[in-house]
C-alpha cells in the first residue's frame, strides 16, 4: 500500500461510461464508513470519450493531498492500463474485464459478459472494488439507493441486483487484497468539494445575487447555487457573456443585494473593465476566479497557480483589494464568508483565487456550524447621516457611509467618472487627487485585517516549504517525509495572497537555512511577489504547470534533482 492503513484509487475510462458515477458513489460509501478521502479528477473537454480519471485516495487517518502511486486500478477500457499499470504500487491490482486481463497476477479479470449488461459494467466494478477494500455490503447499497432512488425503480433494482452479484463473485473468485482497517465510530462527515464549500460559505454569509456565464472549473459554483436558490431566496442569474455578469453583480450590489461572481482566466479577462467600475463606485463584489492553464483557452479542464499576477493588476487605475487563496474545503467556506465581510466593510472587490484541482477534489469534512455564524450585508440606514447625503464624503479611514437607493430618505448619486463627494462627477483635479487618496487609505485597513500565513516546524529549520493556496497539503506531506528523513524542515502556507504585511512572515523566512517556493507556475509568480514586497530572495523553486496538481512525491523528486 501506498499509506499504512490507507490505499489510492484510481478510475479510468472515457467520458460515458461512469466512471464519475462511480467515483462519487465509491467515495461517498468510504466517507459514510469513516474514512477521510481526497479526491482527483481528470476529464478532457468533450462530452464523450477521450481518457478520463477518477482518483480516491482513503484511509482511517485526515488527508490532505493526493499521492501518485496506485494501489487498486479499475480499469473501464484498454487504454486506462496501458497508460497506468506503470503507477501501480507493489502489490497492486488491476480491476478490468476478464478478456483484457491475461495471465498476469496483478489483473483481477471480471466477467462481466456473464454479471450483467454492458450498461451495468460500472455498477459491477463498484462491486468487485467494494470488496476487495472490505466496505460494507449494505453501505454501498444504501448509496446506490440514495443516489437511483429518484430514477425509475427498476433501474435502482437492476444496479441493486449488479451490486450484489459483484460482491458475490469477489468473495468465491478474486484474489485476496489488504482491506482498509475498519472504523469503530465513523462519526458523521459530509463528502464536498472545493466549489460546493465556496457556494455554501456566501450562501451562509448572506448572498443574494449571483452571475455567470459558464467556464470550466467554475460553473459547479452556479449549479451549486442555483439547487439551493429557491429555498433560500437567491437569484441565480446566467448571463450572456461575462461582461454582462459582472455588470448585473455590481448592480445588484447597489442595490443592496450581497453578490458575487465567478468565472475562470479566460472568464476573468472579460470581467476587467468591471472590477475597476467596482472600486470607483465603491461597491462590495465578490470574485472567484477558479484557475486553469492558460494562455486562452490553454487546458480547459486541467489545474494550475498560473492566474496570481493577472488578479493582483486585474483593472485600470489603482484601488485597493484583497485577494484569499483557500488550500482545504474548510478554508474555501469560511474565506468566502471573510470575502464577503471585507468586500462589505471596505466598499470594493475581493478576489477568492482558486483552481481546477481544489474544485473539483472531494474531502470529507465536518459539518459547519452554520446557525451560529452571523450574516454579512449592508447597514441600510447607518447612523448619523445627515441631508444632503453625500456617499463619497472623505474620511479619515476612506470610508464613506453607504446607503441603499430607495431603502432611506436620501438621494444616492453614484457615477463610474470620478466624483464629488455627493457622487457626481467631477473634472476638477484637486478633488481627483483627493477621491483617489481616500480610496487608497482603505488599504491600510485592508492590511489590519490580514489573515496570517500558517507555519508549521521547529523555529529555525533546515528547510522551508513555502507555498499558497491548494498546493498547501502536499506541501506538509512532503515536509513530514522530509522530517522523518533526518532534515528539519517547516512549511509556510498563505491562504491570502494580497494584501501582504511583511511583520507576519519575514522573520520565518528569514530564520531558515533555505527557502523553497512550491507553486504550480512557470515563473514562481508568488516568490517574485514575495522579494518585490519585503526584498527577501527566493532562489530555490519547485514549479509544476503540467496541467496535475503538485505531489509530495513531485516536491521530493525535484528537490532531489
Amino acid at each position: 500500500m501506498t499509506d499504512p492503513g490507507g490505499l489510492n484509487i484510481l478510475i479510468g475510462g472515457e467520458a460515458g461510461q461512469g466512471l464519475v458515477t462511480i467515483g462519487q458513489l465509491l467515495a461517498k460509501a468510504l466517507v459514510r464508513s469513516g474514512y477521510f478521502i481526497v479526491v482527483t479528477q481528470g476529464y478532457q473537454s468533450r462530452i464523450r470519450g477521450g481518457h478520463n480519471t477518477f482518483s480516491i485516495r482513503t484511509g482511517p487517518r485526515e488527508l490532505s493531498t493526493p499521492r501518485e502511486a496506485v494501489d487498486l486500478l479499475i480499469a473501464l477500457d484498454r487504454e486506462t492500463i496501458s497508460l497506468h499499470q506503470g503507477d501501480l504500487h507493489s502489490g497492486g491490482l488491476i480491476i478490468t474485464d476478464l478478456s483484457w486481463g491475461g495471465e498476469r497476477s496483478d489483473f483481477v479479470g471480471v466477467p462481466f459478459k456473464e454479471l450483467g449488461p454492458v450498461k451495468l459494467n460500472n455498477t459491477l466494478a463498484l462491486g468487485v472494488a467494494g470488496a476487495l477494500i472490505g466496505l460494507p455490503q449494505d453501505v454501498l447499497l444504501n448509496v446506490l439507493s440514495g443516489f437511483f432512488g429518484k430514477k425509475n425503480p427498476s433501474v435502482l433494482e437492476e444496479n441493486r441486483q449488479a451490486l450484489t452479484k459483484a460482491f458475490q463473485w469477489t468473495g468465491n473468485k478474486a484474489p485476496v487484497f489488504p482491506k482498509l482497517p475498519r472504523v469503530s465510530d465513523p462519526g458523521k462527515r459530509v463528502m464536498m468539494n472545493g466549489n460546493e464549500a465556496i457556494a455554501l460559505g456566501a450562501l451562509s454569509a448572506g448572498l443574494k445575487f449571483f452571475s455567470f456565464y459558464p467556464m470550466t472549473p467554475a460553473t459547479s459554483i452556479a449549479l451549486s447555487l442555483a439547487a439551493q436558490a429557491e429555498s433560500l431566496g437567491v437569484i441565480v442569474e446566467q448571463a450572456e457573456n461575462e461582461i454582462g455578469a459582472v455588470n448585473m453583480a455590481i448592480g445588484a450590489s447597489f442595490a443592496g443585494a450581497p453578490s458575487m461572481v465567478a468565472t475562470s482566466g479566460g472568464g476573468f479577462a472579460l470581467m476587467v473593465e468591471g472590477v475597476s467600475l467596482s472600486a470607483m463606485t465603491e461597491t462590495p463584489l465578490v470574485i472567484v476566479v477558479a484557475q486553469r492553464p492558460g494562455p486562452a483557452t490553454g487546458l480547459p479542464t486541467r489545474t494550475e497557480q498560473a492566474d496570481l499576477d493577472f488578479i493582483l493588476h486585474a483593472g485600470h487605475g489603482e484601488f485597493p483589494r484583497a485577494i484569499f487563496t483557500p488550500g482545504t474545503i474548510e478554508e474555501c467556506f469560511y474565506l468566502t464568508r471573510q470575502a464577503f465581510a471585507l468586500a462589505e466593510s471596505f466598499q470594493g472587490p475581493v478576489f477568492i483565487l482558486t483552481d481546477q484541482f481544489l474544485a473539483d477534489s472531494y474531502r470529507a469534512v465536518s459539518s459547519f456550524p452554520i446557525e451560529d455564524l452571523p450574516w454579512v450585508g449592508p447597514v441600510s440606514d447607518p447612523p448619523n447621516i445627515s441631508f444632503p447625503y453625500q456617499r463619497y464624503a472623505l474620511t479619515e479611514e476612506g470610508l464613506s457611509p453607504r446607503l441603499i437607493p430607495g431603502m432611506t430618505d436620501h438621494l444616492v448619486v453614484a457615477d463610474s467618472d470620478e466624483h464629488t463627494e455627493d457622487g457626481h462627477l467631477t473634472e476638477d483635479l484637486a478633488v481627483r487627487k483627493k477621491m483617489v487618496d481616500k480610496r487608497m487609505t482603505k488599504m491600510e485597513g485592508l492590511l489590519r485585517e490580514a489573515s496570517m500565513p500558517e507555519y508549521r516546524g521547529e523555529p529555525n529549520p533546515d528547510v522551508l516549504l513555502m507555498t499558497w493556496g491548494s498546493t498547501k497539503g502536499a506541501v506538509l506531506e512532503a515536509a513530514a517525509e522530509l522530517n522523518k528523513q533526518g532534515k528539519r524542515t517547516g512549511t509556510l502556507s498563505f491562504s491570502q495572497v494580497w494584501p501582504l504585511v511583511a511583520d507576519h512572515f519575514s522573520s520565518i523566512l528569514e530564520g531558515a537555512k533555505e527557502v523553497v517556493a512550491v507553486e504550480g507556475n512557470a515563473q514562481g509568480q508568488f516568490a517574485r511577489l514575495i522579494r518585490r514586497e519585503t526584498g527577501f530572495p527566493i532562489s530555490r523553486r519547485v514549479l509544476r504547470y503540467d496541467g496535475l496538481p503538485i505531489t509530495p512525491e513531485y516536491i521530493l523528486n525535484s528537490l532531489k534533482a
